[in-house]
C-alpha cells in the first residue's frame, strides 16, 4: 500500500491529508493546541483512529502512540552528536535509514520491511511517501513519520 504524505499549507497547527495512490482521502491529520505535539488523526470517515501525544519535560523528544485510545507504543530520539536516531517501542520495530535525507525504512522484530518512507523534495510543504507492506500497519507507520517529522521540525 502506498500513501502520499502532505502537510496542508496554511495551518495554524499541524494538519495533513494522506492520500492512496487513487488520491482518495485515507487518513486526516489535525495539530490540537498543546504542550508539545498532539496530533489526532481521522480515517476517511472522519472517525477519530489515533493519537500521536509529545511528552513534555523531557531531555529528548518522547512521543507516545494511541490507537483507539490505547498506548500502543512510543518513539524517543537518542542523543547522537551527528546523524539523529531514534528508538521505537512497538511490536519489535525498529527505524534504520539516512536521516539527513528523509529515507528510511521500519522493520520488524525479523528484519522484515514494514514501512519505507521518502522524503520528496521541491514542495512548498512536508511531504512524503510511505510504502506499507501491510495495510493494518498503515496508521501505526504513519504515526512514525509523524513523529519524526515534528521532533525535526522542533530543531528548525
Amino acid at each position: 500500500m502506498r500513501l502520499l504524505f502532505k502537510q496542508r499549507f496554511f495551518s495554524w497547527f499541524d494538519s495533513y491529508d494522506i492520500y492512496n495512490e487513487a488520491g482518495e482521502t485515507m487518513f486526516s491529520v489535525q495539530g490540537r493546541l498543546a504542550w508539545g505535539h498532539t496530533l489526532e488523526i481521522y480515517d476517511r470517515a472522519g472517525e477519530h483512529v489515533g493519537t500521536l501525544k509529545q511528552k513534555v519535560f523531557r531531555f529528548l523528544p518522547t512521543f507516545e502512540m494511541y490507537v483507539r485510545g490505547s498506548l500502543v507504543g512510543t518513539l524517543q530520539k537518542e542523543f547522537t552528536f551527528f546523524s539523529p536516531s531514534f528508538i521505537l517501542d512497538h511490536n519489535g520495530w525498529r527505524v534504520e535509514g539516512d536521516w539527513a535525507e528523509w529515507d528510511y525504512a521500519i522493520m520488524d522484530n525479523l528484519g522484515l520491511e514494514v514501512a519505507r518512507i521518502s522524503k520528496q523534495l521541491f514542495n512548498w510543504t512536508d511531504t512524503y511517501v510511505i510504502d506499507v507492506a501491510n495495510s493494518s500497519d498503515a496508521l501505526t507507520a504513519l504515526m512514525v513519520v509523524l513523529a519524526i517529522d515534528a521532533e525535526k521540525c522542533s530543531r528548525d
